[in-house]
């Protein structure tokens, strides 16, 4: 993603959560055969999750193109969803919003960020190591054969 005019902010607003809803869909829509099913983050309330504060969209050029969705736990932050616009992947919208929830990691004074994803989302098992994240365990929970990452960040500074 180019810079100048890019933006990570809240997600706000029904405009805002369609959008988040689309790249969703978009995003884990070619896992549905893998997986068997929809894959969770397909699943998820985003009209609560924008209400609750926890998704944050990246914008390029007055338009979203990736959204996080975090949560804050005791001991870490916690990457729930993360979805980019096919039109901008490989553009480093995906590894903006990693750094931003390892931001808010650091801010809050939490020293970890966390993740998972499922093992037949093959294409994230080799993103997340190399934006640093080192795999912990694989369980299955729900159904879902889930590989579980996680990254220290390191106090605020």
């Amino acid at each position: 993603m180019p810079s100048g005019g890019d933006d990570i902010r809240p997600a706000r607003g029904p405009e805002d959560t369609d959008r988040v809803r689309r790249l969703v869909d978009d995003a884990f829509t070619p896992y549905i055969p893998r997986i068997g099913s929809r894959p969770m983050p397909m699943e998820t309330d985003f009209d609560a999750v924008v209400a609750e504060g926890r998704c944050w969209v990246a914008v390029h050029a007055g338009r979203i193109v990736g959204m996080v969705q975090l949560a804050v736990a005791a001991d870490h932050v916690e990457v729930e969803t993360l979805a980019v616009d096919s039109d901008v992947r490989g553009a480093g919208v995906g590894g903006r919003l990693l750094a931003f929830a390892e931001q808010r990691a650091r801010e809050l004074g939490l020293p970890e960020v966390r993740l998972c994803t499922n093992r037949a989302m093959t294409e994230n098992l080799a993103y997340y190591p190399r934006r640093g994240y080192r795999e912990t365990h694989r369980e299955t929970q729900h159904g879902f054969h889930r590989v579980f990452f996680a990254k220290p960040v390191g106090r605020p500074s």
